[in-house]
């Protein structure tokens, strides 16, 4: 996600990261050598993270994807939240970004939501793929943009920037090219023909390692990295509305 955010705010810096997997901080070291990195989300906090001005990140998703045990934020993994939030609880910067996926938003998105209304944060929801950002791929995701000082300039910054956010998450597979059974080039795979100014595109083959550029030998390290990852394209949506947010007028009280 810092990629992706770097991208779109100028002079923006990643200050620190809270990775507790060995593998992956050897990732983040490699891009972010200058940022300081923690272990244990559960160690951290107020007395030990420097104050940042935008804090982002997700939580694991295995109790809340579609294809996870479905135990919601009681799971121990994806309970995870309530540790970002007595985060932003601490350390109230200014913005928050929260990402998972959309296809166990019922299980996580409306205690998320009401849990950063709680710490005084307006907050919109956004359903994006890697599709709507011109990848021939889906991984859809949700990401929640919180803002300290928003309310009313947030929902309408965000509905500028990509005009199908709602609070609902809307669907979005309108935009998604489905190979359903019975579909052909010419349609959606539901029988509706492929509007041409989104983007439709010819079927790629099933996911195979050569077809994709993927070694043979990739081992379980470089894959559950893979799946902790944000399609910066995706990221850089969202900074673009932070960057709207930051230079937008103060709210008066």
């Amino acid at each position: 996600m810092e990629l992706g955010l770097e991208r779109a705010l100028p002079n923006a810096q990643t200050v620190w990261q809270v990775e507790l997997d060995p593998y992956c901080r050897k990732v983040l070291e490699k891009h972010w050598p200058h940022a300081t990195r923690y272990e244990d989300i559960k160690e951290v906090g107020g007395g030990t993270l420097p104050h940042v001005d935008l804090v982002c990140g997700g939580f694991p998703c295995q109790d809340v994807s579609s294809a996870g045990a479905r135990r919601g934020l009681a799971g121990q993994r994806s309970g995870l939240w309530f540790e970002y939030r007595r985060i932003l609880e601490e350390l109230r910067p200014r913005f928050a970004i929260v990402e998972n996926v959309a296809s166990g938003k019922k299980l996580w998105l409306p205690q998320v939501k009401a849990d950063l209304a709680s710490l005084g944060y307006a907050t919109r929801a956004i359903a994006l793929s890697a599709a709507d950002v011109g990848a021939p791929h889906l991984r859809r995701r949700v990401f929640v943009v919180a803002d300290l000082d928003g309310e009313s300039q947030l929902a309408r910054t965000l509905d500028a920037e990509v005009g199908r956010a709602s609070e609902t998450v809307a669907d979005v597979d309108l935009l998604l090219l489905r190979d359903e059974p019975g579909g052909s080039g010419g349609t959606d795979g539901r029988g509706a023909a492929k509007p041409e100014h989104l983007g439709w595109r010819t079927p790629q083959p099933p996911m195979v390692r050569m077809v994709h550029g993927v070694s043979r030998k990739l081992d379980g390290r470089r894959r559950r990295a893979l799946g902790n990852a944000v399609v910066p394209q995706c990221a850089e949506v969202i900074g673009r509305v932070i960057q709207e947010l930051r230079f937008a007028a103060p709210k008066v009280t």
